[in-house]
Parts: C-alpha cells; structure tokens; sequence
C-alpha cells in the first residue's frame, strides 16, 4: 500500500485525478505546481480595472459532447450560454474560420453551393501529384484545395507550428472542422460555454476538497519528493524532461502574450481574430469581454492580448507538441521508458506529449484514475 500519492503539475488532469483520489480512495494527495497558481493553462482571473475575466494564457474555451464529462464538470461550476466564433484577416478582408461555404463564396467573390465549391477544389488538386500523402500539407490540400490553403492555412500554420507544414502530422489539420455549408460555429460539440464564474473559481471548487494539499512554486525536481515503492506519482509534467532528455529534448511550441488595455468599448467585435498572413507576426488577437457577453463591465475600456507562437527553448512553458517525425522517433523511446515505470504514471498533455483539449484531459484523468489508480488500492 502506498504511503503517500503525489500529483506532478496541477492542470486539470493533475486536478481531477487529485479530487477522485481524495473523494472516491478516501485518501491525501499532495499536488505540486511550479506556478503560483494551479490550474495550468486554463486559468483566468478577473482584471481590477475592467472586471473583464481574462484567461492568462489565451481563449480556453470548454466544449463537450462526452455526457460523463459534462455531468462532471457541473458539480464545480455553471457555464454560460457562449458559442465559439473565429474570424481570419487576410489581406484586408475579414472571413469566417473555420472554412466554410460563406469563407469560400467570399474568397471565390461568387455565390457558392456545396458542389460548386467542390468542383473548384477538385480543379485545383486533379492534377497534382503528392510525394508523401501522410502529412499536414498534402491532407490539407487535398481537402480545400491550394487557393485557400495558400490564403488561410499556410501562413498561419508557420507562424504557429514554427516549422514547414509537410513537416507536421495529418491529424493536425484533421482537428481543423472544415464544412460545405453555412455552419459558422467553430466547435460541433452538444455542450459549449465558459465557467460562469471564471475558471479561476471552477479550478477551486475542483481542488476543494479536505485531503488535496496544494504546493505552489515548487519544481518536482527539486522537491526532494524520492521516486520509491511506496509513493505513488501521477505525473503530468514534460515527458522529456523527467527522463533528463535522455534521447533529446522533445519538440514543444510555446507562446508568449501581450496584455493590453484599450480605451475603447471594443476593439474588434469577437472574442478571436486570427492573421493569416505572415507579414503580421502575431497568430491571433483576443478580446476577453466577448467569453461573458452576460457581464456588465466596470469601464468603458476593453482588454486585449496578441499572441505570438514559437519553438519552445530550454526553460520555456512548453504549450503544444509538434510531433515531427524526428519526436515520433524519440517519443517511442521515452514511451517505453515511462511503462517500465511500475509506481509512476504519466498523464496530461504534456505526460503524453498528445495533444488534449480540456475535455478530453479531464476524461483521460478519469479513465487513468478508474483504469490504473483504483485497482491499486482494491
């Protein structure tokens, strides 16, 4: 039996595994952050002078078609009533995102039906000849033709990923919706919204229990917490890094933010803008007041943050995985070092070097939990 259970990195995996160990085992857990706040990613505080709820590192925006999440995430917290909507510039116009049958009649400056968009898709790439059909570039082609990925897609994604799109998995653009109708909606899920409240009081009400015991701005490493048999750790942290990089550093994108408060009741009417193009260097602008259309704000100011994505170096908030052939490469092998681990178990985006939105970490928090936590302790 194990005499203490440490989660590494409170992000709401971390969180979730802590609050199931706590109220179905019964049992302490410690959670340690090397923040000064848990909650990882997602959290969001409200702004003193506006009373805007700004989310610290960029839009999180919850949705759900997974009824057990859904149902498990409203013990914690409310959601409003918000449906996500993305719009693009590129080159001066304003277009719908995701791509859809008003992107493409737009950009095409002609009145489009589902076949006709198809048929000029399909004039563009009969012709053409793909060397490696298994990567971001030549699916994405294939799927929208080359005028609007060299318009919308490209760009955008060198700015983002930070390497050439050939050199990214498919599944990348497979995340991206993609639709022949009028469907302007960003996210296809029956269950959308943001936590009434915040998700500075969701990430609270989720950790509230009795038994979890919250240590901030502590690095794992240098915790003194010693790897043995009779702790067990739930690890959420880089998967590289707890193996020292032994096969070498993983590649992570990161991001970097610019807060800014504007003296203006709204600076550009949505609560996401993306740039397509890459003469501007920033991916996307957030404007936070339109997450809580439900709100009344203190002033008549608003609250904007660009956003800028690159390479993530040593010492760096690693955000997403690139997962370039040469990481698959090196992934396998720190995979298998993490399954010869018998009382640590990886978990989270950044423990599995998967890409997860926030409700598909809470629902592998609570598979990892019934499926490699409870039977231990039956």
């Amino acid at each position: 039996m194990y005499s203490k259970i440490v989660v590494v990195g409170s992000g709401l995996f971390g969180l979730t595994v802590a609050e199931r160990i706590a109220t179905v085992l019964n049992r302490e857990v410690i959670v340690i952050e090397k923040r000064p706040h848990i909650g990882g990613n997602a959290w969001s505080e409200s702004d003193s002078k506006t009373g805007i709820e700004i989310h610290k590192y960029g839009s999180h925006l919850f949705h759900t078609s997974h009824e057990g999440v859904w149902d498990y995430v409203n013990q914690f917290t409310k959601f409003n009533s918000y449906n996500h909507h993305v719009w693009t510039i590129h080159k001066g116009q304003t277009y719908p995102m995701p791509i859809n049958l008003a992107t493409m009649s737009q950009f095409f400056s002609r009145s489009l039906t589902p076949d006709s968009a198809k048929e000029i898709i399909l004039g563009e790439i009969q012709s053409m000849v793909f060397q490696d059909e298994d990567n971001f570039e030549s699916v994405a082609i294939k799927a929208i033709g080359t005028s609007l990925y060299n318009a919308f897609i490209k760009g955008y994604t060198e700015k983002q990923w930070q390497v050439e799109p050939s050199q990214l998995p498919s599944d990348v653009f497979t995340r991206l919706p993609l639709r022949f109708n009028f469907n302007t909606r960003y996210f296809n899920d029956k269950y959308e919204g943001l936590p009434l409240n915040g998700y500075g009081e969701f990430i609270l009400n989720l950790s509230h229990h009795k038994l979890i015991k919250i240590m901030t701005d502590i690095d794992f490493f240098s915790s003194g917490i010693a790897l043995s048999s009779d702790v067990l750790v739930i690890y959420t942290g880089p998967l590289d890094a707890f193996f020292n990089y032994k096969f070498g550093q993983l590649g992570w994108r990161t991001l970097d933010f610019e807060l800014e408060h504007l003296e203006v009741a709204d600076f550009q009417g949505t609560s996401v803008m993306n740039y397509a193009d890459t003469d501007v260097k920033y991916t996307r602008i957030h404007e936070f007041q339109h997450l809580h259309p439900e709100r009344e704000k203190k002033t008549d100011g608003t609250v904007i943050m660009r956003e800028f994505s690159r390479i993530s170096n040593t010492g760096d908030e690693p955000y997403y995985p690139i997962n370039s052939p040469s990481d698959r490469e090196a992934l396998m092998k720190y995979r298998a070092l993490a399954d010869a681990q018998k009382h640590v178990i990886f978990g989270g985006r950044l423990g599995t070097y998967k890409y997860l939105d926030m409700h598909m970490a809470i629902a592998s928090a609570i598979n990892t939990f019934d499926s490699q936590i409870l039977p231990r302790f039956n």
